[in-house]
């Protein structure tokens, strides 16, 4: 789509390449972005004259906001008439014969004042979306490494049931060197993917400038010819080994030679070396692999009189970029709507965490890892919490909250005691009856809140007394001093209401004399 902007994660590839020292045409084969996409995003970054490490410590919505594109201009008469002509231009390439040169002879009779022949070719380019990229495989030292996994599984028996798991096997290789690494993982999924490439970039010391997956789906969310869609969490792995991921093209065996050639050796000198062992567990397999593995980068290669780990320490231990200071922290992700309550619930704790109010209603990217857990809009962080597994719990930040909620979160014994005390004594007693009375705190709460608010509609003084009367009544609750209030009997003096046990005159009443 026109002027819509890059991935992040993408645009930062960009730029690393660009301060590493690599043209503009290798940037485009390697990020599979046209040549004119990345010449503007690095014009962009020399004009504003910024760093590396500055990129490095923006986040994606910062970087998004500066290397935003803004709404391109309105499409001149001239272009709406080419683009009306490329339709029926289309089906006429298709006859026998016809060509874009003969096809732009006629379009320049309809239209004289049209397109020169080249921006008429570079436009229909464009719109038929004929760009192909092409790929090109070298294997200069440290560029890339190649992974793959082999097609035969290893098996592990469980000591206490007998039960045989197959495993899978994991294959590395340095593409100048041919320095192997292979290691058994219990699945193909994302995290064991993840934890078997970056246990392959230490085995090597380093870290290479590309990383050359299959299209298996944990490193390749949607495989496609052209522009494959990487998995988010395994671009987020090389963004932190500050490497670039590479997908081969479906079916294309080619592009990745190396490494089958590399799996059909580990059939021949690791697998063969294994058969009619039992191991029974993945640490126990995967020592008996790095013995044999040891042996087999240390041998001589075909013809050669050195061996690929002496290929590796003479031209590409050097090439390598060093490795990071922290390794890669595992991150899992989740799409969720706000809740109206202002919490994301973590499906996989069941446990609930805040975020600012003002996002209620609206779709958030969770980021986890077994201590963190971080809630994104729009490439924002907007949310930070520790990771707390306790289900159907809450976690929360005071001010994530809407005014009201934060308020209502302060609700406790001893804040409605203290507030009842500063306006009397007769008013705290009666506070703390209603605390004692009601069984579930928040019913005491509301009650208590009413009680005290009344303060701002009839004054202090009145209230006091309101609550001594409803103290005398044996009456602890609201609507006892509402109606007292209402009828004013917070007013009477006390001997009026005080009965000395005798029923006062009265002409209706007849007296013990009319029944003798």
């Amino acid at each position: 789509m026109a002027n819509k902007i890059i991935s992040m994660n993408k645009l930062r590839q960009v730029l690393r390449l660009y301060t590493q020292g690599y043209s503009k045409s290798k940037i485009a084969q390697q990020s599979e972005l046209s040549r004119n996409t990345v010449k503007k995003y690095i014009n962009k970054f020399t004009k504003l004259q910024l760093t590396q490490d500055y990129i490095k410590n923006m986040t994606d919505h910062q970087l998004e906001q500066l290397f935003g594109y803004k709404p391109p201009p309105d499409p001149s008469e001239q272009y709406k008439e080419l683009l009306a002509y490329f339709p029926q231009m289309e089906k006429n390439l298709k006859k026998k014969g016809n060509t874009i040169r003969k096809e732009y002879m006629e379009y320049r009779e309809k239209y004289p004042d049209g397109y020169g022949l080249t921006q008429f070719g570079i436009h229909y380019s464009k719109w038929s979306k004929r760009c192909k990229p092409v790929m090109h495989i070298d294997h200069k030292a440290g560029d890339k490494m190649y992974i793959d996994y082999a097609g035969e599984k290893l098996p592990i028996v469980d000591k206490e049931t007998g039960e045989i798991k197959d495993a899978e096997v994991f294959v590395g290789i340095l593409g100048a060197s041919q320095l192997t690494y292979v290691e058994a993982t219990e699945s193909q999924k994302g995290e064991d993917l993840i934890t078997a490439c970056e246990n392959t970039i230490h085995y090597f010391k380093g870290v290479p400038m590309a990383i050359v997956p299959d299209n298996l789906k944990s490193a390749v969310s949607k495989s496609d010819k052209y522009e494959p869609t990487l998995n988010e969490r395994f671009a987020d792995f090389a963004e932190h080994y500050g490497t670039t991921i590479l997908p081969t093209r479906a079916y294309r065996p080619r592009d990745k030679a190396l490494v089958e050639g590399a799996v059909k050796i580990v059939y021949n000198r690791i697998y063969t070396a294994l058969r009619g062992k039992t191991f029974y567990s993945l640490e126990e397999l995967n020592k008996a692999i790095l013995i044999l593995l040891e042996e087999h980068n240390n041998a001589l290669l075909t013809g050669r009189d050195y061996s690929r780990r002496q290929l590796f320490e003479e031209i590409e231990r050097e090439a390598l970029q060093p490795l990071p200071a922290t390794r890669y922290e595992f991150k899992k992700q989740a799409y969720v709507t706000v809740m109206k309550i202002g919490y994301v619930c973590l499906r996989e704790d069941h446990h609930y965490y805040s975020v600012p109010y003002w996002h209620i209603g609206k779709k958030v990217k969770i980021i986890y890892s077994k201590t963190r857990v971080y809630i994104y809009y729009k490439y924002e962080c907007i949310a930070s919490h520790h990771r707390d597994r306790r289900m159907y719990q809450y976690t929360t930040i005071k001010e994530h909250l809407a005014p009201t909620h934060q308020f209502m979160t302060e609700w406790n014994p001893e804040r409605f005691i203290k507030w009842a005390d500063s306006i009397g004594e007769p008013v705290k007693i009666l506070i703390g009856k209603v605390l004692e009375k009601r069984v579930h705190p928040e019913q005491a709460y509301k009650s208590c809140m009413g009680i005290l608010h009344l303060e701002k509609k009839v004054g202090g003084e009145r209230l006091i007394n309101a609550c001594r009367r409803a103290l005398e009544f044996g009456m602890h609750n609201y609507r006892a001093i509402v109606t007292i209030l209402e009828k004013n009997l917070d007013q009477y003096p006390k001997e009026e209401n005080d009965q000395d046990g005798t029923l006062p005159f009265h002409n209706n009443i007849r007296g013990n004399k009319y029944y003798q």
